[in-house]
């Protein structure tokens, strides 16, 4: 097989925002590129930091667009959210910055959570903080409340912008930075790309040693940063966030092992 990217990797882990779409429109070519890589025996896992919908909205949403998908085929920020939670103590209390389906996906997980801390009497264990489009003062001072009485400060991505056709809007990292500022406290810990929590989920669902795999996405600072840290394979699309110049632009100095116009050289990558 002439094509390296297809000769070197079994395991595929595709961004979706500004890789697979934009919006409700695919990325020219990610249709036919994501259907031969099915085709040959490659193993698809769609991979966001964006928890604006359940994983069962994603697999809807991509099925619309052409490429069936099963919810166990995308991992979201939310759902490593929700492992970790579990993980760190039985049964949390949690108050979500963050719309409903971060909401759904904790509780499905067996995350209690509550939207009106400021009514009860007992302590939030964690302030989780989201891409929240309806973020506001009231949203703001609960969070800042819980913490005060003492709740963990954590989040589910650090994105500081999210691509939509024609340009950006603010992401995640205006959510922390509200809070950090009000609370004096830093996040404890953001468990979507680029840290290892996700990139070891990955892996784990993909079922593919991390030799054979290689992670696929259109920021530096988040899908290639994790397959640095985790000594994986990374390709930088140039279809979302990132530009060509931006290495330069930011003193950025690990590159990631291929830069793609787009995710269809995927299929031509020599």
């Amino acid at each position: 097989m002439d094509n390296k990217i297809l000769a070197t990797y079994d395991g595929f882990i595709l961004d979706l925002d500004g890789t697979v779409y934009l919006g409700n429109e695919l990325i020219p070519g990610a249709l036919e590129t994501i259907e031969y890589l099915k085709a040959n025996n490659k193993k698809v896992l769609y991979l966001t930091n964006k928890p604006l919908e359940t994983r069962e909205q994603y697999a809807n949403k991509l099925t619309k667009l052409g490429i069936p998908t099963k919810p166990d085929e995308i991992l979201t920020s939310s759902v490593v959210m929700a492992h970790y939670l579990n993980r760190q103590s039985s049964g949390p209390l949690v108050y979500v910055i963050g719309e409903q389906p971060l909401i759904d996906e904790l509780q499905l997980a067996g995350i209690k959570t509550i939207q009106q801390p400021e009514l009860i009497e007992f302590a939030v264990d964690y302030v989780v903080v989201a891409f929240d489009r309806t973020f506001d003062y009231k949203k703001l001072n609960n969070g800042f409340q819980a913490i005060k009485k003492g709740a963990r400060f954590v989040a589910t991505n650090g994105d500081r912008t999210c691509p939509v056709p024609g340009g950006e809007i603010p992401d995640c990292a205006a959510m922390i930075g509200a809070l950090e500022g009000a609370t004096g406290k830093k996040v404890e810990i953001i468990v979507g790309k680029p840290h290892r929590l996700t990139i070891e989920a990955a892996l784990s669902l993909l079922k593919v040693e991390k030799e054979r795999a290689i992670i696929i996405g259109d920021r530096i600072e988040t899908d290639i940063l994790m397959g640095k840290n985790a000594g994986i394979a990374s390709a930088l699309v140039l279809t979302g966030i990132t530009k060509k110049d931006d290495f330069s632009k930011k003193g950025i100095t690990y590159r990631p092992t291929y830069i793609l116009d787009s995710i269809k050289q995927i299929l031509t990558a020599g």
